[in-house]
C-alpha cells in the first residue's frame, strides 16, 4: 500500500485536532512517503515560519532511517561521531529529536513518515501519533 494524498492530509487534520484538544501551541507537519517526498504539508495559523523546515528534517529522518526520531535520537546518543557523519553526508539535512514518526499501514508496512514541529519535541510527537491513529494508521515514534 502506497500513502495516498488523502491519507497524508486526513493525518495532518486530525494531528492538529489533536493540537486544538489539547491546547498546544500552533504546529506545522509534513508528510513524507518513503521515497523521502513531501505528500502533504501545513502550518497552522499562528505557528513561526521555522516549523516547516523542522518538520521536514524530523519527516527526512525517520525516512532514511526507517525508524521514528526518538530511535535516532538514542542512536545519535550511542554513536555520535556515525550520526554527525551522517548529517552531513544526507543532503537536506537529518534533525534526531522526538516529533518524526513513521507511519505504518495496517498490516506493519512502512508506508511514510509525519515531522511536527511547533510545540515541546514530546508533545510533537504525541500530536503525530495521534493523528496517525486517527487516520486509521499505525505510528511508531522509535
Amino acid at each position: 500500500m502506497s500513502l495516498t494524498l488523502e491519507a497524508a492530509q486526513a493525518i495532518i487534520a486530525k494531528t492538529f485536532e489533536h493540537r486544538k484538544s489539547a491546547n498546544m501551541k500552533p504546529l506545522g507537519a509534513v508528510i513524507m512517503d518513503m521515497r523521502g517526498v513531501v505528500k502533504a504539508a501545513a502550518l497552522e495559523d499562528g505557528s513561526s515560519l521555522a516549523r516547516f523546515d523542522i518538520a521536514s528534517a524530523k519527516a527526512r529522518t525517520c525516512v532514511m532511517f526507517n525508524i521514528g526520531t526518538r530511535g535516532v535520537e538514542k542512536y545519535a546518543k550511542d554513536r555520535p561521531h556515525f550520526m554527525q557523519g551522517a548529517m552531513s553526508a544526507i543532503s537536506g539535512g537529518l534533525l534526531p529529536i522526538p516529533g518524526g514518526v513513521i507511519i505504518k499501514d495496517k498490516a506493519g508496512l512502512i508506508i511514510g513518515s509525519i515531522g511536527v514541529s511547533g510545540d515541546t519535541s514530546d508533545n510533537d510527537e504525541i500530536a503525530a501519533l495521534a493523528g496517525i491513529v486517527a487516520a486509521g494508521f499505525v505510528g511508531d515514534a522509535g
